[in-house]
Protein backbone atom coordinates (compact mmCIF):
# COMPACT_ATOMS: atom_id res chain seq x y z
CA UNK A 1 0.00 0.00 0.00
CA UNK A 2 2.85 2.39 0.89
CA UNK A 3 4.44 1.90 -2.54
CA UNK A 4 1.14 2.72 -4.24
CA UNK A 5 0.83 5.90 -2.14
CA UNK A 6 4.40 6.89 -3.03
CA UNK A 7 3.68 6.34 -6.73
CA UNK A 8 0.34 8.20 -6.63
CA UNK A 9 1.80 11.58 -7.77
CA UNK A 10 3.48 9.88 -10.75
CA UNK A 11 0.34 7.95 -11.63
CA UNK A 12 -1.64 11.20 -11.45
CA UNK A 13 0.99 12.85 -13.71
CA UNK A 14 0.65 10.11 -16.34
CA UNK A 15 -3.15 10.17 -16.28
CA UNK A 16 -3.23 13.98 -16.50
CA UNK A 17 -0.73 13.87 -19.38
CA UNK A 18 -2.92 11.43 -21.28
CA UNK A 19 -6.00 13.65 -20.99
CA UNK A 20 -4.66 17.21 -20.73
CA UNK A 21 -1.01 17.42 -21.78
CA UNK A 22 2.33 18.09 -20.16
CA UNK A 23 1.59 21.42 -18.48
CA UNK A 24 -1.53 20.24 -16.68
CA UNK A 25 0.31 17.02 -15.80
CA UNK A 26 3.16 19.06 -14.34
CA UNK A 27 0.74 21.05 -12.16
CA UNK A 28 -0.95 17.81 -11.08
CA UNK A 29 2.45 16.34 -10.17
CA UNK A 30 3.27 19.42 -8.10
CA UNK A 31 -0.03 19.11 -6.23
CA UNK A 32 0.42 15.37 -5.86
CA UNK A 33 3.79 15.87 -4.19
CA UNK A 34 2.20 18.28 -1.72
CA UNK A 35 -0.47 15.67 -0.92
CA UNK A 36 2.20 12.97 -0.53
CA UNK A 37 4.08 15.09 2.00
CA UNK A 38 0.80 15.76 3.79
CA UNK A 39 0.09 12.03 3.89
CA UNK A 40 3.60 11.38 5.25
CA UNK A 41 3.05 13.91 8.01
CA UNK A 42 -0.43 12.69 8.98
CA UNK A 43 0.45 8.98 8.90
CA UNK A 44 4.01 9.06 10.35
CA UNK A 45 4.50 12.51 11.88
CA UNK A 46 7.62 12.84 9.76
CA UNK A 47 8.54 13.43 6.14
CA UNK A 48 11.11 11.08 4.57
CA UNK A 49 14.10 13.00 3.19
CA UNK A 50 13.78 11.36 -0.23
CA UNK A 51 10.16 12.52 -0.50
CA UNK A 52 11.13 16.04 0.54
CA UNK A 53 14.02 16.25 -1.93
CA UNK A 54 11.84 14.90 -4.73
CA UNK A 55 9.02 17.32 -3.85
CA UNK A 56 11.34 20.34 -3.81
CA UNK A 57 12.79 19.33 -7.19
CA UNK A 58 9.28 18.83 -8.62
CA UNK A 59 8.17 22.24 -7.33
CA UNK A 60 11.25 24.09 -8.58
CA UNK A 61 11.51 22.41 -11.98
CA UNK A 62 7.72 22.25 -12.33
CA UNK A 63 7.35 25.96 -11.58
CA UNK A 64 10.03 26.84 -14.12
CA UNK A 65 8.34 24.53 -16.65
CA UNK A 66 5.00 26.27 -16.16
CA UNK A 67 6.38 29.83 -16.01
CA UNK A 68 8.60 29.50 -19.07
CA UNK A 69 6.25 27.05 -20.80
CA UNK A 70 9.26 24.83 -21.53
CA UNK A 71 8.93 21.08 -21.02
CA UNK A 72 12.70 20.55 -20.76
CA UNK A 73 12.75 21.62 -17.13
CA UNK A 74 10.36 18.94 -15.90
CA UNK A 75 12.30 16.44 -18.01
CA UNK A 76 15.56 17.50 -16.33
CA UNK A 77 14.05 17.04 -12.86
CA UNK A 78 14.34 13.25 -13.13
CA UNK A 79 18.00 13.46 -14.10
CA UNK A 80 18.82 15.87 -11.28
CA UNK A 81 17.06 13.58 -8.80
CA UNK A 82 18.82 10.44 -10.10
CA UNK A 83 22.20 12.16 -10.01
CA UNK A 84 21.62 13.43 -6.46
CA UNK A 85 20.75 9.87 -5.41
CA UNK A 86 23.90 8.61 -7.18
CA UNK A 87 26.01 11.24 -5.43
CA UNK A 88 24.55 10.38 -2.03
CA UNK A 89 24.97 6.63 -2.53
CA UNK A 90 28.47 6.95 -3.96
CA UNK A 91 29.64 9.52 -1.43
CA UNK A 92 28.44 7.40 1.47
CA UNK A 93 31.03 4.78 0.55
CA UNK A 94 33.73 7.12 1.83
CA UNK A 95 31.79 9.24 4.31
CA UNK A 96 30.50 7.77 7.56
CA UNK A 97 30.70 4.35 9.17
CA UNK A 98 27.78 2.93 7.19
CA UNK A 99 26.81 3.49 3.59
CA UNK A 100 23.53 5.22 2.84
CA UNK A 101 22.23 1.99 1.33
CA UNK A 102 23.01 0.11 4.54
CA UNK A 103 21.29 2.77 6.65
CA UNK A 104 18.21 2.69 4.40
CA UNK A 105 17.94 -1.09 4.12
CA UNK A 106 18.94 -2.17 7.63
CA UNK A 107 15.44 -1.44 8.95
CA UNK A 108 13.95 -3.77 6.34
CA UNK A 109 16.29 -6.66 7.16
CA UNK A 110 15.61 -9.22 9.87
CA UNK A 111 17.07 -8.31 13.24
CA UNK A 112 20.57 -9.60 13.80
CA UNK A 113 21.59 -9.49 10.13
CA UNK A 114 25.25 -9.87 9.31
CA UNK A 115 26.27 -8.45 5.96
CA UNK A 116 29.85 -7.41 5.38
CA UNK A 117 30.88 -3.79 5.04
CA UNK A 118 32.50 -4.65 1.71
CA UNK A 119 29.22 -5.98 0.31
CA UNK A 120 27.42 -2.79 1.37
CA UNK A 121 30.10 -0.69 -0.31
CA UNK A 122 30.01 -2.71 -3.53
CA UNK A 123 26.22 -2.56 -3.57
CA UNK A 124 26.27 1.19 -2.96
CA UNK A 125 28.74 1.70 -5.81
CA UNK A 126 26.62 -0.40 -8.18
CA UNK A 127 23.50 1.52 -7.15
CA UNK A 128 25.30 4.86 -7.62
CA UNK A 129 26.43 3.85 -11.10
CA UNK A 130 22.90 2.66 -11.93
CA UNK A 131 21.34 6.00 -10.96
CA UNK A 132 24.11 7.92 -12.73
CA UNK A 133 23.39 5.95 -15.91
CA UNK A 134 19.62 6.29 -15.47
CA UNK A 135 19.98 10.07 -15.28
CA UNK A 136 22.06 10.06 -18.44
CA UNK A 137 19.56 7.89 -20.28
CA UNK A 138 16.74 10.21 -19.17
CA UNK A 139 18.59 13.18 -20.70
CA UNK A 140 19.27 11.26 -23.89
CA UNK A 141 15.59 10.33 -24.24
CA UNK A 142 14.47 13.88 -23.41
CA UNK A 143 16.72 15.38 -26.11
CA UNK A 144 16.42 12.72 -28.80
CA UNK A 145 12.79 11.63 -28.63
CA UNK A 146 9.42 13.32 -28.62
CA UNK A 147 7.68 14.48 -25.46
CA UNK A 148 5.21 11.58 -25.76
CA UNK A 149 8.06 9.08 -26.11
CA UNK A 150 9.74 10.59 -23.03
CA UNK A 151 6.52 10.19 -21.00
CA UNK A 152 6.20 6.60 -22.25
CA UNK A 153 9.84 6.00 -21.26
CA UNK A 154 9.15 7.37 -17.76
CA UNK A 155 5.92 5.39 -17.38
CA UNK A 156 6.62 2.00 -18.83
CA UNK A 157 10.41 1.67 -18.76
CA UNK A 158 12.03 3.70 -15.99
CA UNK A 159 9.75 2.74 -13.10
CA UNK A 160 9.79 -1.02 -13.84
CA UNK A 161 13.57 -0.95 -14.40
CA UNK A 162 14.06 0.74 -11.02
CA UNK A 163 11.90 -1.91 -9.33
CA UNK A 164 13.74 -4.77 -11.07
CA UNK A 165 17.13 -3.24 -10.22
CA UNK A 166 16.15 -2.74 -6.58
CA UNK A 167 14.86 -6.31 -6.33
CA UNK A 168 18.04 -7.65 -7.91
CA UNK A 169 20.19 -5.59 -5.58
CA UNK A 170 18.25 -6.84 -2.54
CA UNK A 171 18.67 -10.41 -3.79
CA UNK A 172 22.43 -9.86 -4.17
CA UNK A 173 22.74 -8.34 -0.69
CA UNK A 174 20.68 -11.08 0.99
CA UNK A 175 22.08 -13.94 -1.08
CA UNK A 176 24.74 -14.74 1.52
CA UNK A 177 22.70 -13.55 4.49
CA UNK A 178 23.89 -15.11 7.71
CA UNK A 179 22.10 -14.48 11.00
CA UNK A 180 24.38 -13.43 13.83
CA UNK A 181 25.22 -16.16 16.28
CA UNK A 182 23.37 -15.70 19.58
CA UNK A 183 25.66 -14.62 22.39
Amino acid sequence: MQTLIELAPLIAFFVAYKFAGIYVATAVLMGGMLLLLGWDWVSRRQIPKMHLVSAVLVWVFGAVTLILHDVRFIQWKATVFYWLVALALGGSIWIGKKTLLERLMTAALPEGHQISSGKWKRSSLVAALFYLALGGVNLWVAYNMTETEWVFFKTWLTIPVVFVFTGGLMFYILRDYQPKEPT
